[in-house]
Order: structure tokens, then C-alpha cells, then sequence
């Protein structure tokens, strides 16, 4: 059945209790039930090239928006966050960065590494404007905020790192989006409904992504991938979309689908902990080759080349 059709089977995805750590059952459970037909006549070796925001790439494979990671490791002279930006850098592929304070995000971004900023629904508005300021003046190229982030576990508002939280309104991103001139990006659409909200508020990309499992229950990015990008005008916004994409592989899927970059982090979260920058190019350069594997056994010579029909859900 064609991926722009198919109605998904409820029936084949296990009973879970619909904690975080079950996330990755469904994600996982998805990805490997899509199947690829193989086109294999006139195709060629694929250009990954990928343009984003106005910049090029050499894929469309993005290092996703982690965060703290700088604190998690024994050694204090490991600086995590700063090694992925310069495995970014050495890629020439696009760094996404989460919740950090200012001096660690400019340092980050002194690496060189092109780089999105993605900032927490604070309560307090000013430091959303403030952080949006500071990823300007650090030559980010976009910044955005994580609308998936306003719900607690106990029901009320979320609280991280002893910050508060709060609702994200259409006319709040609507004020964040036209504070500044860099794109502006929505990281946590699940929902077509969301989806609009974005792009009528002015954002310039969305991230289809539910935080690897903040919503109970959450549904597969990629299931609802194909009716957001239906809903959207795709002139004017650039679809990312991530959860649990570990595979160049899995990223073809989603590129298929017709996303125009995807967001790899636990794909990459290992090697970048046990081994740092170096590690992280490896294992982002072997899942280019398997994207580009794919991309020929199904006739796929460039980024704008992608067709769904190719995609069947067994």
C-alpha cells in the first residue's frame, strides 16, 4: 500500500504501558514494518547534497538537539556537546543543539559547526527572547523551541533543571518567530493540527518528533509524517522528523516519505559518549553509505528524487 494511503496496523504494534521507555518499541516496530520495492534499472549513485535554511550540506543526515551531555561522562575533560558540533563541522552537516546555558551554547557554537538552538517553553518569556538573542549573536542558523516540553509527569507544568515551564500559545510562537530574522522552528509537532498552528504562527520548520516519548502513548513520528506534510505548504516550511532513526536505512524511509532531513541522536549518542567526534563522523559516514546504498537499489539519484510509492507497509 502506498505510504501516502496506508492506515497504519494497530494490531501488529505491542501493548505497552505507555511510559517513555516504550517509545522506542513502537518507533522501532514501525520502521521495521515499512518494506522497499526494489528500482534498480537506469539508477546511479545518489548526491546526497541537502539544502537547508539556505545552507548546503553534505547529507541529510543532522546530528540531533541533545543536552548536558557534558555532565554525564566521569572525565572531566571530555566536553561531549562540543565534540559533536565539531563532528558536525567535519561532516558539513547541520548541529542541533538543546537546553543549555549561554556561555556552554557559545562555546558549542565556536566550534564552527552550523547550528540550531533549540530552547525550553519557559514560564518566563524573557529568557525564551533572551536565549533567541544570544543564538543570533553566536551566528546561529535558525533557532526554535521545544513545544513538547510544557507537560510534567505530575500533571502541572514541567520543571527542568529547576526552571519552570509553561503553554506555548499560537500567539506566543507567533511573537517568538517574528522576534528574530533567523528561521524559526517548532521541535515537537505530533499532530497535523499542531503542524498548521506552526506554520500560520510564521515558523520557517517544524521537527515531527514526540521527545523520544514525552507523550504517553505517542504515536510513531513517521506514522503521522505523511498528513503533516499533506497539510503544510511546503514552499514556506521545512519538515524535519526524528524517533529512533538508527540506520541510514530508517532514514531513508523517512526521506522517502518526503521529509527533508531527519535528526539522528541515539543513532549517534554511543559512540559519541564512549569515543567523542571521531567516532560520531564513523558512524555518520557508514549511515550515509547505507542511505546511499538504498538510494540506488530504488532509483533515487538526488534529494528531490525520493518517491513513497516505493514504501509499503506489510
Amino acid at each position: 500500500m502506498p505510504v501516502d494511503h496506508w492506515p497504519g496496523k494497530p494490531g501488529t504494534i505491542p501493548v505497552t504501558s505507555g511510559r517513555a521507555d516504550d517509545a522506542n518499541v513502537h518507533n522501532r516496530n514501525y520502521l521495521d514494518h515499512l518494506l522497499v520495492e526494489m528500482r534498480l534499472i537506469d539508477s546511479v549513485k545518489p548526491d546526497l547534497t541537502t539544502t537547508l535554511f539556505g545552507h548546503q550540506y553534505t547529507s541529510p543526515l543532522t546530528l540531533a538537539a541533545v543536552s548536558h551531555l557534558n555532565q554525564v561522562l566521569d572525565d572531566p575533560q571530555r566536553q561531549p556537546m562540543q565534540e559533536k558540533a565539531r563532528a558536525a563541522k567535519q561532516l558539513n552537516v547541520l548541529n542541533w543543539v538543546g537546553m543549555e546555558d549561554d556561555p556552554t551554547f557559545t562555546d558549542i557554537a565556536k566550534q564552527g559547526a552550523d547550528t540550531v538552538r533549540i530552547i525550553k517553553p519557559f514560564a518566563d518569556h524573557q529568557r525564551i527572547l533572551h536565549e533567541i538573542k544570544i543564538a543570533e549573536e553566536q551566528g546561529a542558523v535558525a533557532v526554535g523551541i521545544d513545544i513538547d516540553h510544557v507537560a510534567g509527569a505530575d500533571g502541572n507544568y514541567d520543571v527542568v533543571d529547576g526552571l519552570s515551564m509553561g503553554p506555548i500559545t499560537e500567539e506566543d510562537l507567533t511573537t517568538y518567530a517574528h522576534s528574530t530574522k533567523l528561521p524559526f522552528v517548532a521541535k515537537g509537532v505530533l499532530s497535523v493540527q499542531d503542524a498548521k498552528k506552526a506554520q500560520a504562527a510564521g515558523c520557517a520548520g517544524i521537527v515531527v518528533s514526540h521527545h523520544h516519548g514525552r507523550v504517553p502513548f505517542g504515536m510513531p513520528p513517521l506514522q503521522i509524517l505523511p498528513d503533516i506534510l499533506k497539510a503544510v505548504d511546503r514552499r514556506t516550511m521545512t519538515v524535519f522528523v526524528d524517533g529512533s532513526l538508527m540506520t541510514g536505512y530508517d532514514a531513508y524511509k523517512a526521506l522517502a516519505m518526503g521529509t527533508d532531513a531527519v535528526l539522528i541522536g541515539r543513532g549517534i549518542l554511543k559512540e559519541l559518549l564512549d569515543d567523542g567526534e571521531d567516532a560520531v563522523v564513523d558512524k555518520v559516514k557508514q549511515m550515509n553509505q547505507q542511505l546511499s546504498q538504498l538510494m540506488i537499489y530504488t532509483g533515487v539519484k538526488d534529494m528531490q528524487s525520493f518517491d513513497p510509492t516505493v514504501l509499503h507497509y506489510e
